[in-house]
């Protein structure tokens, strides 16, 4: 099929490409960029979508797609059209399954469920065994199987001294170690603690349980010469201990989710449960940690965190409730809204953040927007007013405190394996 999309801002740090002019892709492949003819136009679909933005593909790298085991809340599937509908063409998806993703033929399967989907996914696969901290998972053969990199997701790697083993093996493929940075001994708290769960009186969890493990990753990577990447960043200090890390030219990357640069834990005052994460949402100067780190480089990217949950589990009392949100379809809207019309970040920058960063820390090779290339671009109206509805939603669960919020930038077009969703559709391309 052949198709034409006239109009766009085409949008490509990483190839020092920013112009204004049209697409034009014949069975997956771009076949020109820049101004076309009559005759190149002939025959082909064309979508007029002047001054929308076009960039390479948007990537999510820390999605729970729930597959295999809790299929009510998300499948494979469910996840990766929520991720097409958000404007990302590429996912990775994090192993606390059930079975967890602790060897090759999870992550094979996992694989398997997504092929020719849209949505690119790729697995992270557990560090240990059923993710208990106890002994090394298999880690070279989920390697060979397609697993991008290595995480005990919902648990810090319980030992520095199995960390240091498993970085020993991750460094030999330069893969890292993703950490959801969290001291077990002072976990057992349900929100941030803070006057407002004095107030609330719900048991806290203080956030220099996340520092703690945060500088024992930094001093072991320094130490083992391998790379850690810190999950769902949230408090000031992690965010300064990840700063002077850099500046030192130790391998530590950081993400941050939506939730944890635009929400505090004011928002807790209703008990509501879908503001319930781990980690928690915390106080406004972590909130504004979260800015500053993304502004100065030291947070590389945005990832959405994206867990979903079943409505009756969502509606136990505060504390039995599970912790998490889902985020891939709100995730560019809140971005653009929160960062790049508030003038924090540049489009370029956005990009960087939302595309280009996720793949250089998981060693994915980046989309190029040129002649001869396969179409991976994210397509999104900047300007684009629109009100969440999470009945709109592809996903499977409906878990979000953003239901209802006003939003300014939304996903248009999502192409990718020679597809393309736009308009709520998948077509053939």
């Amino acid at each position: 099929m052949k198709i034409a999309i006239k109009g766009l801002k085409i949008l490509n740090p990483q190839q020092d490409l920013n112009i204004k002019g049209d697409l034009l892709i014949e069975d997956g492949i771009i076949k020109k960029v820049g101004d076309l003819t009559d005759e190149e136009l002939s025959g082909a679909k064309i979508y007029e979508l002047d001054n929308h933005y076009c960039v390479p593909g948007l990537f999510d790298m820390h999605v729970h797609l729930r597959e295999p085991g809790r299929e009510d809340e998300e499948t494979v599937e469910t996840g990766c059209n929520a991720a097409a509908n958000g404007g990302f063409t590429a996912i990775a998806c994090m192993p606390n399954t059930s079975p967890n993703a602790d060897s090759s033929e999870v992550v094979r399967y996992i694989k398997d469920q997504a092929a020719n989907h849209l949505v690119n996914v790729y697995p992270i696969g557990a560090v240990t065994v059923e993710r208990k901290g106890e002994n090394l998972a298999p880690i070279a053969e989920m390697f060979d199987a397609g697993a991008v990199g290595f995480s005990d997701d919902g648990v810090a790697v319980k030992s520095a001294g199995i960390l240091k083993s498993a970085m020993e093996y991750t460094k030999m493929y330069d893969a890292p170690i993703i950490e959801h940075c969290e001291d077990e001994s002072l976990s057992d708290g349900h929100m941030n603690e803070s006057a407002v769960s004095t107030l609330l009186g719900i048991p806290p969890l203080p956030s220099v349980s996340e520092d703690l493990i945060v500088m024992r990753d930094i001093l072991i990577a320094e130490y083992v010469g391998a790379r850690v990447h810190i999950a769902h960043i949230s408090s000031k200090n992690a965010v300064d201990l990840v700063r002077q890390a850099k500046k030192k030219g130790i391998q530590v990357t950081a993400e941050v989710t939506p939730h944890h640069f635009t929400l505090t834990d004011e928002s807790l005052k209703t008990y509501d449960t879908n503001y319930k994460m781990n980690p928690p949402l915390r106080e406004e100067k972590d909130v504004e940690a979260m800015i500053e780190g993304l502004k100065d480089g030291t947070i590389d990217c945005i990832a959405s965190d994206h867990a979903p949950h079943s409505s009756e589990e969502k509606e136990f009392e505060f504390i039995y409730a599970p912790n998490g949100i889902l985020g891939l379809e709100t995730q560019l809207g809140i971005a653009l809204t929160e960062l790049y019309h508030k003038k924090v970040l540049t489009m370029e920058q956005m990009v960087e953040k939302l595309s280009i960063n996720p793949r250089k820390i998981l060693n994915i090779p980046i989309p190029e927007i040129k002649e001869g290339e396969k179409a991976d671009l994210t397509i999104f109206d900047a300007d684009a007013v629109w009100t969440v509805d999470l009945k709109k939603q592809k996903s499977k669960s409906k878990n979000s405190p953003f239901d209802k919020k006003l939003l300014t930038g939304k996903q248009t077009a999502t192409i990718c394996n020679q597809k393309m969703f736009i308009d709520n559709e998948f077509m053939d391309i």
